[in-house]
């Protein structure tokens, strides 16, 4: 298949992962030089989950980005709309909760879980406002958000030399580890597109999350925005 459009169709974005699934963590190690692990250590931290608290792990892929919830003694629900993703995570982790499901249409009932979290898959969400929605509906009173998404690096020099990597580098690389270069072509237009760091608060705080902040990671190349549910 050719490269999903920033149309974000989901049945084409779905499709582009579950071409990618079997490399997609290798193939994010190499591509991010080695800052996805940590970058995975912060979202953890921030998460702070708790022994018997229950975490939405939107986006999560092969369910890699879950393990450090369930370590933490919390009951994770891994949760995905790439079949093929789930699959390949089923294989690595048979005893998660792997569950498929959009975004936009949740399969959880209202205030459910004590935190939600997305790592590198709003930006891939066809109608991001509302899945913002549907996370807060999903989660409990009090509960809280940690999103991890690209963004946009602070220092204009560094900022230069970063999306010329995006657009002239990633490709390259990708052919040589990706099972589905095209895929990565169009994970670097995505990034290029997506809102700062300040407008992704505004459209944090307009879907109802309340106490918005964001802490940028690696210069700004990723942010970690964090709400509460009053």
């Amino acid at each position: 298949m050719t490269r999903a459009s920033l149309d974000k169709q989901p049945h084409e974005v779905a499709a582009m992962f579950d071409d990618v699934a079997a490399k997609y963590d290798l193939t994010n190690d190499v591509l991010s030089l080695g800052q996805a692990r940590l970058w995975r250590k912060a979202v953890a931290q921030a998460v702070n989950a708790r022994p018997g608290e229950k975490v939405l792990d939107l986006a999560a892929g092969t369910g890699t980005s879950s393990m450090p919830f369930a370590a933490a003694g919390a009951y994770v629900v891994p949760c995905d709309f790439s079949v093929g993703m789930l699959r390949e995570g089923k294989k690595r982790h048979p005893w998660l909760p792997l569950t498929a499901g959009d975004a936009t249409r949740l399969p959880f009932a209202d205030g459910v879980f004590d935190a939600v979290t997305i790592s590198f898959g709003l930006r891939n969400v066809q109608e991001t406002d509302l899945a913002l929605r549907e996370l807060l509906r999903v989660t409990k009173p009090g509960g809280r958000v940690v999103i991890c998404e690209f963004s946009q690096p602070t220092w204009g020099p560094f900022r230069t030399v970063y999306t010329e990597y995006l657009m002239r580098a990633l490709p390259p690389v990708a052919r040589v580890v990706s099972s589905s270069p095209d895929a990565y072509v169009y994970l670097a237009e995505s990034i290029r597109a997506w809102p700062d760091q300040p407008a992704l608060a505004s459209r944090l705080q307009a879907a109802g999350w309340s106490d918005v902040a964001w802490r940028n990671l690696t210069g700004g190349v990723v942010a970690l925005h964090r709400g509460t549910k009053r």
